[in-house]
């Protein structure tokens, strides 16, 4: 069984689905949020090494 020149599958060629602006901005938002997120992480690993570090007081 052969298949058919213009046959439905995954040999086509792409179609572009975004803009490039929208791709770009959907980057940043990303870059941003990931970075907000290390910096939270940072904060609460010092924040918590402190906090050990302080005597209990009786």
């Amino acid at each position: 069984m052969n298949p058919t020149l213009g046959a439905a599958g995954f040999d086509s060629r792409p179609a572009p689905v975004a803009s490039t602006r929208l791709n770009d901005a959907v980057v940043a938002t990303l870059a941003i949020g990931s970075l907000s997120l290390c910096l939270i992480v940072t904060v609460t690993v010092f924040s918590i090494k402190a906090s050990m570090a302080m005597p209990i007081p009786a």
